[in-house]
Protein backbone atom coordinates (compact mmCIF):
# COMPACT_ATOMS: atom_id res chain seq x y z
CA UNK A 1 0.00 0.00 0.00
CA UNK A 2 1.15 3.84 -0.99
CA UNK A 3 -0.25 6.70 -0.41
CA UNK A 4 0.91 9.73 -2.51
CA UNK A 5 0.95 13.09 -0.91
CA UNK A 6 0.17 15.58 -3.60
CA UNK A 7 -0.57 19.61 -4.78
CA UNK A 8 1.16 22.52 -6.16
CA UNK A 9 4.52 23.79 -4.91
CA UNK A 10 4.28 25.74 -1.71
CA UNK A 11 1.01 24.42 -0.01
CA UNK A 12 2.86 22.45 2.87
CA UNK A 13 2.88 19.50 0.91
CA UNK A 14 6.56 18.39 2.39
CA UNK A 15 5.12 19.56 6.26
CA UNK A 16 2.49 17.38 6.39
CA UNK A 17 4.70 15.27 4.58
CA UNK A 18 6.96 15.42 7.31
CA UNK A 19 4.72 15.85 10.14
CA UNK A 20 3.14 12.17 9.10
CA UNK A 21 6.32 10.61 8.72
CA UNK A 22 8.75 12.49 11.12
CA UNK A 23 11.54 12.19 8.42
CA UNK A 24 13.15 15.47 7.80
CA UNK A 25 13.12 16.80 4.18
CA UNK A 26 13.97 20.37 2.47
CA UNK A 27 10.98 22.63 3.45
CA UNK A 28 11.01 26.32 2.10
CA UNK A 29 8.65 28.55 0.37
CA UNK A 30 10.21 28.60 -2.84
CA UNK A 31 8.34 26.52 -5.43
CA UNK A 32 9.85 23.31 -6.71
CA UNK A 33 11.87 22.51 -3.13
CA UNK A 34 10.45 19.21 -3.40
CA UNK A 35 12.06 17.32 -7.28
CA UNK A 36 13.32 14.00 -6.09
CA UNK A 37 10.23 12.29 -4.34
CA UNK A 38 10.52 11.75 -0.66
CA UNK A 39 9.59 8.26 0.39
CA UNK A 40 9.33 7.53 4.11
CA UNK A 41 6.84 5.33 6.85
CA UNK A 42 4.27 6.55 8.08
CA UNK A 43 1.47 5.63 10.74
CA UNK A 44 -1.89 4.52 11.15
CA UNK A 45 -3.84 4.04 14.08
CA UNK A 46 -5.70 0.67 14.74
CA UNK A 47 -7.28 -0.33 18.51
CA UNK A 48 -5.26 -3.01 19.61
CA UNK A 49 -5.93 -6.31 20.77
CA UNK A 50 -4.16 -6.30 23.81
CA UNK A 51 -6.42 -5.02 26.27
CA UNK A 52 -9.20 -8.23 25.29
CA UNK A 53 -6.55 -10.42 26.28
CA UNK A 54 -5.32 -8.53 29.50
CA UNK A 55 -1.76 -8.31 28.21
CA UNK A 56 0.78 -5.03 26.99
CA UNK A 57 1.89 -5.89 23.64
CA UNK A 58 5.44 -5.05 22.38
CA UNK A 59 5.49 -4.24 18.41
CA UNK A 60 8.49 -5.16 16.14
CA UNK A 61 7.42 -2.44 13.90
CA UNK A 62 5.53 0.92 15.01
CA UNK A 63 4.12 1.62 18.54
CA UNK A 64 1.76 1.17 21.12
CA UNK A 65 0.71 3.69 23.85
CA UNK A 66 -2.36 3.34 25.92
CA UNK A 67 -3.93 0.40 23.74
CA UNK A 68 -3.56 2.65 20.85
CA UNK A 69 -1.15 0.78 18.12
CA UNK A 70 0.23 2.91 15.05
CA UNK A 71 0.51 0.51 12.30
CA UNK A 72 3.77 1.58 9.54
CA UNK A 73 2.59 2.74 6.19
CA UNK A 74 4.18 4.23 3.33
CA UNK A 75 3.98 7.63 2.44
CA UNK A 76 5.54 9.21 -1.24
CA UNK A 77 5.78 13.12 -1.18
CA UNK A 78 5.99 13.99 -5.42
CA UNK A 79 7.25 16.90 -6.99
CA UNK A 80 4.67 19.97 -7.07
CA UNK A 81 1.94 19.80 -9.89
CA UNK A 82 0.69 23.34 -11.80
CA UNK A 83 -1.52 23.63 -14.12
CA UNK A 84 -0.46 22.12 -17.54
CA UNK A 85 1.40 19.35 -16.12
CA UNK A 86 0.35 16.65 -18.16
CA UNK A 87 1.85 18.41 -20.98
CA UNK A 88 5.05 19.16 -19.69
CA UNK A 89 5.24 22.40 -17.43
CA UNK A 90 6.77 22.84 -14.56
CA UNK A 91 7.58 19.28 -13.16
CA UNK A 92 4.68 17.58 -14.44
CA UNK A 93 5.52 14.30 -16.73
CA UNK A 94 7.53 13.25 -13.78
CA UNK A 95 5.14 14.30 -11.06
CA UNK A 96 2.57 11.82 -12.48
CA UNK A 97 5.03 9.35 -13.65
CA UNK A 98 5.63 9.11 -9.77
CA UNK A 99 2.07 8.29 -8.95
CA UNK A 100 1.46 5.99 -10.69
CA UNK A 101 1.53 3.18 -7.83
CA UNK A 102 -0.20 5.16 -5.26
CA UNK A 103 -3.11 3.54 -4.08
CA UNK A 104 -4.76 6.56 -2.39
CA UNK A 105 -4.02 10.45 -2.76
CA UNK A 106 -3.80 12.86 -0.11
CA UNK A 107 -4.03 16.20 -1.80
CA UNK A 108 -2.88 19.07 0.20
CA UNK A 109 -4.08 22.25 -0.45
CA UNK A 110 -3.02 25.82 1.07
CA UNK A 111 -6.67 26.34 2.92
CA UNK A 112 -5.30 30.42 3.71
CA UNK A 113 -5.49 31.20 0.17
CA UNK A 114 -1.91 32.40 0.43
CA UNK A 115 -0.36 30.69 -2.77
CA UNK A 116 -1.71 31.12 -6.45
CA UNK A 117 -2.09 28.26 -8.78
CA UNK A 118 1.81 28.10 -9.23
CA UNK A 119 2.84 27.96 -5.81
CA UNK A 120 3.99 32.00 -5.47
CA UNK A 121 3.00 34.15 -2.52
CA UNK A 122 0.26 36.29 -3.04
CA UNK A 123 -2.11 38.36 -0.11
CA UNK A 124 -3.68 35.46 2.43
CA UNK A 125 -7.28 34.99 0.95
CA UNK A 126 -6.81 36.53 -2.39
CA UNK A 127 -6.55 32.99 -3.98
CA UNK A 128 -9.75 30.82 -4.38
CA UNK A 129 -8.09 27.07 -3.10
CA UNK A 130 -11.04 25.33 -4.79
CA UNK A 131 -9.17 25.96 -7.95
CA UNK A 132 -6.47 23.82 -6.64
CA UNK A 133 -9.01 20.69 -6.29
CA UNK A 134 -10.49 21.68 -10.32
CA UNK A 135 -6.83 21.71 -11.55
CA UNK A 136 -5.61 18.34 -10.07
CA UNK A 137 -8.80 16.21 -11.29
CA UNK A 138 -7.82 18.09 -14.94
CA UNK A 139 -4.01 16.91 -14.57
CA UNK A 140 -4.89 13.25 -13.63
CA UNK A 141 -8.17 12.74 -16.36
CA UNK A 142 -5.41 14.52 -19.02
CA UNK A 143 -2.46 12.39 -17.81
CA UNK A 144 -4.38 8.76 -18.27
CA UNK A 145 -6.20 10.03 -21.44
CA UNK A 146 -2.72 10.54 -22.97
CA UNK A 147 -1.83 7.28 -21.71
CA UNK A 148 -4.66 5.64 -23.17
CA UNK A 149 -4.48 7.69 -26.63
CA UNK A 150 -0.69 7.04 -27.20
CA UNK A 151 -1.79 3.33 -27.25
CA UNK A 152 -5.25 3.35 -28.44
CA UNK A 153 -4.00 2.04 -31.90
CA UNK A 154 -2.33 -1.31 -30.39
CA UNK A 155 -5.50 -1.10 -27.67
CA UNK A 156 -7.77 -1.22 -30.84
CA UNK A 157 -5.89 -4.39 -32.23
CA UNK A 158 -5.67 -6.38 -28.63
CA UNK A 159 -9.36 -5.49 -28.10
CA UNK A 160 -10.38 -6.94 -31.64
CA UNK A 161 -8.01 -10.75 -30.77
CA UNK A 162 -9.08 -11.02 -27.49
CA UNK A 163 -12.64 -9.78 -28.23
CA UNK A 164 -13.43 -8.13 -24.87
CA UNK A 165 -12.63 -4.68 -23.81
CA UNK A 166 -11.56 -5.16 -20.63
CA UNK A 167 -9.30 -7.49 -20.79
CA UNK A 168 -7.49 -5.18 -22.71
CA UNK A 169 -7.65 -2.34 -20.61
CA UNK A 170 -6.94 -4.26 -17.69
CA UNK A 171 -3.66 -4.90 -18.68
CA UNK A 172 -3.17 -1.47 -20.07
CA UNK A 173 -3.77 -0.40 -16.37
CA UNK A 174 -2.06 -2.69 -14.35
CA UNK A 175 0.94 -0.46 -13.71
CA UNK A 176 -1.38 1.82 -12.46
CA UNK A 177 -2.81 -0.21 -9.92
CA UNK A 178 -6.57 -0.62 -11.28
CA UNK A 179 -7.95 -4.38 -11.34
CA UNK A 180 -9.50 -5.87 -14.09
CA UNK A 181 -12.73 -6.09 -11.59
CA UNK A 182 -12.28 -2.18 -11.47
CA UNK A 183 -12.32 -1.60 -15.47
CA UNK A 184 -15.38 -3.96 -16.21
CA UNK A 185 -17.37 -1.60 -13.67
CA UNK A 186 -16.48 1.71 -15.29
CA UNK A 187 -17.12 0.07 -18.94
CA UNK A 188 -20.19 -0.72 -17.59
CA UNK A 189 -21.34 2.06 -16.06
CA UNK A 190 -20.26 4.07 -19.70
CA UNK A 191 -22.21 1.70 -21.61
CA UNK A 192 -19.09 1.04 -23.48
CA UNK A 193 -18.07 -2.65 -22.49
CA UNK A 194 -19.11 -4.26 -25.85
CA UNK A 195 -18.64 -1.03 -28.62
CA UNK A 196 -15.47 -1.45 -30.22
CA UNK A 197 -12.54 0.58 -30.28
CA UNK A 198 -12.44 2.28 -33.48
CA UNK A 199 -16.06 3.43 -32.32
CA UNK A 200 -14.70 5.43 -29.68
CA UNK A 201 -14.65 8.97 -29.36
CA UNK A 202 -12.41 11.94 -27.84
CA UNK A 203 -15.60 12.24 -25.31
CA UNK A 204 -15.78 8.97 -24.62
CA UNK A 205 -11.97 8.45 -23.80
CA UNK A 206 -12.66 11.35 -21.98
CA UNK A 207 -15.22 10.37 -19.48
CA UNK A 208 -12.96 6.70 -19.00
CA UNK A 209 -10.56 8.84 -18.25
CA UNK A 210 -12.62 10.67 -15.27
CA UNK A 211 -14.24 7.60 -14.41
CA UNK A 212 -11.01 5.55 -14.15
CA UNK A 213 -9.51 8.12 -12.43
CA UNK A 214 -12.34 8.72 -9.95
CA UNK A 215 -12.29 5.07 -9.04
CA UNK A 216 -8.24 4.11 -9.28
CA UNK A 217 -7.13 7.11 -7.73
CA UNK A 218 -9.59 8.11 -4.74
CA UNK A 219 -8.05 11.48 -3.13
CA UNK A 220 -9.01 13.29 0.21
CA UNK A 221 -8.69 16.68 0.67
CA UNK A 222 -6.19 17.99 3.62
CA UNK A 223 -6.93 21.91 3.75
CA UNK A 224 -3.86 22.61 5.09
CA UNK A 225 -3.07 25.80 6.95
CA UNK A 226 -6.99 25.88 8.51
CA UNK A 227 -5.02 27.56 11.55
CA UNK A 228 -4.21 30.78 9.45
CA UNK A 229 -6.38 33.42 8.46
CA UNK A 230 -8.86 32.77 6.32
CA UNK A 231 -8.49 28.96 6.31
CA UNK A 232 -11.48 27.72 8.27
CA UNK A 233 -13.53 30.18 6.21
CA UNK A 234 -11.71 28.65 2.92
CA UNK A 235 -12.28 25.10 4.30
CA UNK A 236 -16.16 25.02 4.46
CA UNK A 237 -16.42 26.59 0.94
CA UNK A 238 -13.94 23.87 -0.54
CA UNK A 239 -16.79 21.47 1.98
CA UNK A 240 -19.34 22.87 -0.12
CA UNK A 241 -18.33 22.66 -3.60
CA UNK A 242 -17.32 19.23 -3.19
CA UNK A 243 -19.44 17.60 -1.79
CA UNK A 244 -18.25 14.20 -2.74
CA UNK A 245 -14.91 14.52 -1.16
CA UNK A 246 -13.78 14.26 2.34
CA UNK A 247 -12.44 17.68 3.18
CA UNK A 248 -10.22 17.45 6.49
CA UNK A 249 -8.83 20.60 8.16
CA UNK A 250 -5.51 20.73 8.78
CA UNK A 251 -2.48 22.11 10.69
CA UNK A 252 1.09 20.37 9.53
CA UNK A 253 3.21 23.22 10.92
CA UNK A 254 0.70 22.22 14.54
CA UNK A 255 1.36 18.67 14.39
CA UNK A 256 5.53 19.22 13.58
CA UNK A 257 5.39 21.52 16.64
CA UNK A 258 3.16 18.69 18.96
CA UNK A 259 5.63 15.75 18.24
CA UNK A 260 8.30 17.96 19.04
CA UNK A 261 6.89 19.07 22.64
CA UNK A 262 5.96 15.47 23.41
CA UNK A 263 9.22 14.57 22.64
CA UNK A 264 10.85 16.93 24.87
CA UNK A 265 8.02 16.07 27.69
CA UNK A 266 6.63 19.05 27.37
CA UNK A 267 3.19 17.75 26.97
CA UNK A 268 1.40 14.69 26.56
CA UNK A 269 0.14 14.09 22.84
CA UNK A 270 -0.67 11.27 20.71
CA UNK A 271 -1.22 11.42 17.16
CA UNK A 272 -4.37 11.87 16.82
CA UNK A 273 -5.88 13.74 19.54
CA UNK A 274 -7.77 16.59 19.46
CA UNK A 275 -5.89 18.04 22.45
CA UNK A 276 -2.97 18.04 24.75
CA UNK A 277 -2.00 18.33 28.48
CA UNK A 278 0.88 20.15 29.57
CA UNK A 279 3.53 19.28 31.89
CA UNK A 280 4.76 21.25 34.56
CA UNK A 281 8.77 20.83 32.48
CA UNK A 282 7.53 23.30 30.34
CA UNK A 283 8.51 27.38 31.79
CA UNK A 284 6.42 30.34 31.48
CA UNK A 285 7.48 31.24 27.57
CA UNK A 286 6.85 27.45 26.27
CA UNK A 287 3.75 27.51 27.70
CA UNK A 288 2.32 30.44 26.12
CA UNK A 289 3.52 28.75 22.70
CA UNK A 290 1.67 25.68 23.65
CA UNK A 291 -1.45 27.49 24.76
CA UNK A 292 -1.40 28.65 21.38
CA UNK A 293 -0.94 25.83 19.36
CA UNK A 294 -4.20 24.39 22.04
CA UNK A 295 -6.29 27.03 20.11
CA UNK A 296 -5.29 25.92 16.69
CA UNK A 297 -6.59 22.14 17.95
CA UNK A 298 -9.70 24.07 19.16
CA UNK A 299 -10.44 25.18 15.69
CA UNK A 300 -8.96 22.39 13.64
CA UNK A 301 -10.22 19.47 16.02
CA UNK A 302 -7.03 18.47 15.95
CA UNK A 303 -4.15 18.47 13.52
CA UNK A 304 -5.95 16.75 10.90
CA UNK A 305 -2.85 15.00 9.84
CA UNK A 306 -3.57 11.44 11.76
CA UNK A 307 -7.11 11.68 10.51
CA UNK A 308 -5.83 12.00 6.80
CA UNK A 309 -4.02 8.89 7.19
CA UNK A 310 -6.79 6.85 9.14
CA UNK A 311 -8.99 7.34 6.03
CA UNK A 312 -7.51 7.02 3.53
CA UNK A 313 -6.49 3.34 4.66
CA UNK A 314 -9.32 2.52 6.72
CA UNK A 315 -12.38 4.82 4.97
CA UNK A 316 -11.41 5.23 1.34
CA UNK A 317 -9.00 1.33 0.66
CA UNK A 318 -11.21 -0.58 3.58
CA UNK A 319 -8.05 -2.17 4.55
CA UNK A 320 -8.53 -3.98 7.97
CA UNK A 321 -5.74 -4.87 10.50
CA UNK A 322 -5.10 -8.43 11.19
CA UNK A 323 -3.14 -9.67 14.33
CA UNK A 324 -1.20 -13.27 14.15
CA UNK A 325 -1.30 -14.89 17.52
CA UNK A 326 -1.64 -18.52 18.86
CA UNK A 327 -4.83 -19.68 21.72
CA UNK A 328 -2.26 -20.84 23.76
CA UNK A 329 0.55 -18.52 22.95
CA UNK A 330 0.44 -14.89 21.87
CA UNK A 331 4.05 -14.26 22.26
CA UNK A 332 6.69 -14.83 19.14
CA UNK A 333 10.04 -17.04 19.87
CA UNK A 334 12.05 -13.66 21.18
CA UNK A 335 9.07 -13.49 23.71
CA UNK A 336 7.29 -10.65 22.50
CA UNK A 337 3.65 -10.13 22.88
CA UNK A 338 1.43 -9.48 19.82
CA UNK A 339 4.42 -8.26 17.98
CA UNK A 340 2.66 -7.61 14.69
CA UNK A 341 -0.10 -6.25 12.71
CA UNK A 342 -0.84 -6.49 9.14
CA UNK A 343 -3.00 -4.34 6.93
CA UNK A 344 -4.80 -6.38 4.73
CA UNK A 345 -7.36 -5.11 2.13
CA UNK A 346 -11.19 -6.20 2.29
CA UNK A 347 -12.30 -9.39 1.24
CA UNK A 348 -8.55 -11.07 2.69
CA UNK A 349 -9.40 -14.48 3.44
CA UNK A 350 -7.64 -16.96 6.08
CA UNK A 351 -5.67 -18.43 3.56
CA UNK A 352 -4.59 -14.94 2.03
CA UNK A 353 -3.08 -14.11 5.70
CA UNK A 354 -1.10 -17.01 5.45
CA UNK A 355 0.34 -16.28 2.34
CA UNK A 356 1.00 -12.70 3.93
CA UNK A 357 2.58 -14.23 6.76
CA UNK A 358 4.56 -16.74 4.55
CA UNK A 359 4.65 -18.64 1.56
CA UNK A 360 5.01 -21.69 3.29
CA UNK A 361 2.27 -20.86 5.56
CA UNK A 362 0.20 -20.49 2.58
CA UNK A 363 1.36 -23.58 0.14
CA UNK A 364 0.99 -25.97 3.89
CA UNK A 365 -2.19 -24.55 4.55
CA UNK A 366 -4.27 -26.86 7.05
CA UNK A 367 -6.49 -24.76 8.81
CA UNK A 368 -6.55 -21.21 11.07
CA UNK A 369 -7.94 -20.38 14.16
CA UNK A 370 -9.93 -17.32 15.41
CA UNK A 371 -8.15 -16.53 18.63
CA UNK A 372 -10.86 -14.53 20.42
CA UNK A 373 -13.38 -16.97 19.57
CA UNK A 374 -11.21 -20.15 20.17
CA UNK A 375 -12.81 -21.12 16.91
CA UNK A 376 -11.89 -23.19 13.46
CA UNK A 377 -11.98 -21.27 10.93
CA UNK A 378 -11.40 -22.41 7.03
CA UNK A 379 -8.96 -21.17 4.20
CA UNK A 380 -11.85 -19.47 2.83
CA UNK A 381 -13.02 -17.66 5.62
CA UNK A 382 -13.00 -13.85 5.00
CA UNK A 383 -10.88 -12.13 8.13
CA UNK A 384 -12.83 -9.20 10.23
CA UNK A 385 -10.99 -6.14 11.23
CA UNK A 386 -9.02 -6.21 14.65
CA UNK A 387 -9.47 -10.66 14.30
CA UNK A 388 -6.56 -12.49 15.88
CA UNK A 389 -5.52 -15.58 13.67
CA UNK A 390 -3.35 -18.52 14.52
CA UNK A 391 -2.31 -20.32 11.42
CA UNK A 392 -2.14 -24.35 11.27
CA UNK A 393 0.28 -25.17 8.61
CA UNK A 394 2.28 -28.09 7.09
CA UNK A 395 6.23 -28.15 7.19
CA UNK A 396 8.12 -28.87 4.18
Amino acid sequence: MLIGIVGKPSTGKSTFFMAATSATVERSARPFTTIKPNHAVGYVEVECVDKEFGVQCNPRTGFCINSRRFVPIDLLDVAGLVPGAHKGKGLGNKFLDDLRQADVLIHIVDASGSTNETGEKVPPGSYDPCNDVRFLEEELDYWIKGILERNWKKLEKEAKHKGKNEEVFAEQFSGLGIDRETIAKVLKELAVEERALEEWGEDEIMAFAKKIRHIGKPTIIAANKCDLPHGMENFEKLKKEFPDYLVVPCSSEAEIALKEAAKNEYIEYIPGDRGFEIKDKADEQQQKALELLKDVCEKCNGTGVQKCLNSAVFDFLDYIAVFPGGVGKLEDSEGRVLPDCYLMPPGTTALDFAYRLHSDMGEGFIKAIDVKKKQVIGKGHVLKHRDVVEIYFKKK
